[in-house]
């Protein structure tokens, strides 16, 4: 056997977490549920592993391009989630009859797809998703709407704008211009217009998708609309008068804006942007995506809409359905540009010094009352100079130290020293904790 060290190192487009990370991380999804419940969304989880058959074709060409799909030992041919949508309209297919409807879950895992890493985007990330299943109901679509709005303001942000349109705004135009069966390829090549501009996107789709210059010019002027949401309705209404499915996107649009102000949220942070195609294919009606007005070149950090017909593909059932997914860490990467990842440590509140083993049972006594008073604790393991063990919570960013020595312990009393001031303190054992909550209050 060789004695070979093998290299430590991890996959292109994949990464290790450390502490200070992770608990940024575990921060965003505990605000992420907490905003979540507060709807009444619950939470489920499916497996990382689906059939192929699951997944294919349900995102879109560039979707089935990006799947980690492989044989597994039982000959199946399998694929790992490239997102949290299409796994959820397998759950419901399958359980919707006892869940009921409308079902309103939530589900925080991991995604895989093999695409170019980049800043702030992986192969494998956390998604946090919310949906509605079961309902057609245009409240449903608002909801959505405004539980993006909710879960940016508790992650802090103020600067952001949540864009929304409706796919029958296009499918209309579409219609009235002869079009609709290439609706696809066109919505596919309107997605690339930030990335690739007006140009290239006419020139896809004249070649690729096959309509003609001018058609191509009307779908981008139709795009280019500007304004206040009732004044590109406006014009909207003028553009596919007449047309029944494009007008029914309309008075969905006017009334979700309308909700909205009603329900007090600021008007500054929606915008109406009928340019919003959304890549995925199986988007039907309201589309949303939020861009953080400091960082708009970082992408859309919370995207989704209704998808009325994915459930078809599984059940003779009608399970019509609208959600979003906040993207876990490209949020955190901007956050952490933006300065906003809070720096609360990466270990407890408080540890407790290691003076003398022989005195264990009385550290470890405290550290259980401490904990339950509400103060996570830590024991320092083993009796070295108090330096060392200080210097141990500070790298940790511990509040505050307990500290006894022999002394301490004739008397009846701990020494507490504030890391953050350098003051001591002496304290009894039953005035401790409420001693501490003091020091973790400031």
């Amino acid at each position: 056997m060789s004695n070979e060290l093998i290299k430590p190192q991890t996959l292109k487009g994949f990464r290790d977490y450390l502490p200070e990370a992770m608990l940024a991380r575990e921060h965003l999804m505990e605000i992420a549920r907490r905003i979540y419940r507060s709807y009444g969304f619950s939470p489920i989880d499916t497996p990382a592993l689906e059939y192929a058959e699951i997944l294919l074709g349900k995102g879109g060409d560039e979707s089935d391009k990006q799947l980690f799909r492989f044989t597994d030992q039982g000959d199946r041919d399998v694929a790992m989630r490239f997102d949290l949508t299409i796994p959820f309209a397998r759950f419901a297919a399958q359980n919707i009859g006892a869940l009921g409807t409308p079902f309103k879950r939530y589900h925080i895992g991991t995604v895989w797809r093999a695409e170019k890493p980049q800043k702030g985007r992986y192969r494998e990330f956390m998604q946090c998703d919310f949906d509605s299943i079961g309902t057609e109901a245009n409240a449903s679509d608002i909801e959505t709407l405004m539980v993006i709005y909710d879960l940016m303001e508790a992650l802090g942000f103020s600067a952001f704008t949540i864009r929304v349109n409706h796919r029958q705004l296009l499918n209309g135009l579409l219609d009235k211009l002869g079009l609709l069966e290439k609706s696809t390829g066109v919505l596919r090549a309107l997605d690339k217009l930030p990335k690739i501009g007006r140009r290239m996107v006419i020139d896809e789709m004249t070649q690729s998708v096959g309509i003609s210059a001018e058609s191509a010019e009307q779908v981008l002027n139709f795009a280019g609309l500007s304004g206040t949401p009732d004044q590109i309705l406006d014009e909207v209404e003028k553009l596919i008068a007449g047309n029944e499915r494009g007008m029914e996107g309309v008075a969905k649009l006017r009334e979700l804006f309308s909700v909205c102000r009603q329900s007090g949220l600021n008007e500054q942070r929606l915008a109406l942007d009928v340019s919003i195609a959304r890549g995925l294919d199986y988007y039907t009606g309201t589309i949303y995506e939020t861009f953080l007005t400091e960082l708009p070149g970082i992408g859309s950090v919370c995207s989704g809409g209704r998808y009325d017909n994915l459930a078809g593909l599984f059940t003779k059932e009608k399970l019509p359905g609208v959600g979003a997914s906040l993207g876990l860490d490209r949020l955190l990467a901007a956050m952490e540009e933006l300065g906003l990842v809070q720096n609360t440590g990466i270990g407890g509140q408080v540890m407790i010094a290691m003076f003398d083993e022989t005195r264990l049972g009385d550290y470890m006594r405290l550290s259980r009352q401490l904990r339950r008073s509400g103060i996570s604790t830590e024991v320092y393991p083993l009796a070295r100079k108090v330096q060392k063990q200080l210097q141990y919570a500070n790298r940790k960013r511990f509040r505050a130290a307990v500290i006894a020595g022999s002394q301490e312990f004739e008397r009846g009393v701990w020494t507490v020293k504030d890391l953050e001031s350098g003051t001591q303190t002496e304290v009894t054992d039953a005035e401790l904790p409420a001693f501490l909550h003091r020091i973790l209050s400031h």
